[in-house]
This record gives structure tokens, C-alpha cells and sequence, in this order.
């Protein structure tokens, strides 16, 4: 019985874990991503390029001083003044 409520309780917090680091809710397209836009065949880290979240809705970058620079049918573009880490989701 005690070993059925641990492994219980390693599942949710696995599962919590999981969660909060935020790229399996991105995967699935609940939560608004952003990405450098590859200009010349390199990422240009000053323009993103965000995708809307079922959840969310698009990501709001004005709290990292980036202006909304166009939109598009499913992507809103921002110009940052300094590049941005975008962490990537690792592929598989």
C-alpha cells in the first residue's frame, strides 16, 4: 500500500515538473511561442517571430522593451532593440 502511494505521489510531481518547465504545454500549442526569425540563413535574435496559444493567445513582449513591429494572419512580429535568448525545445 505504501509503495502504491509513493509511486502516486513520484507520478504528480513528475507530472508538476513537467508542467512547469512549460515546453509540453508549448508543444502542444496551448501557450504563445516565440522565435528568432532566420534572416540570411542565421537567427536574428532582435526579431521574434510569436505563434498564438489556445490558452494564451499571443505572448505580450513589451515588459522586455520589444515593440510589436507587424502582424500577420498567425504570427505577431517584434523588434527587440538587444537579441533575446529563445529557449529552444529540444527536437524529437
Amino acid at each position: 500500500m505504501l509503495l502504491k502511494i509513493l509511486l502516486v505521489g513520484v507520478l504528480i510531481a513528475g507530472g508538476m515538473a513537467a508542467l512547469k518547465d512549460g515546453r509540453l504545454l508549448a508543444k502542444a500549442g496551448l501557450v504563445g511561442v516565440c522565435r528568432p526569425v532566420v534572416v540570411g540563413g542565421r537567427p536574428d535574435g532582435s526579431l521574434l517571430s510569436c505563434s498564438k496559444g489556445r490558452l494564451e493567445g499571443y505572448p505580450n513582449l513589451e515588459k522586455k522593451s520589444c515593440n510589436l513591429a507587424y502582424v500577420r494572419a498567425r504570427h505577431d512580429y517584434w523588434r527587440c532593440p538587444a537579441p533575446i535568448v529563445v529557449s529552444q525545445s529540444p527536437r524529437g
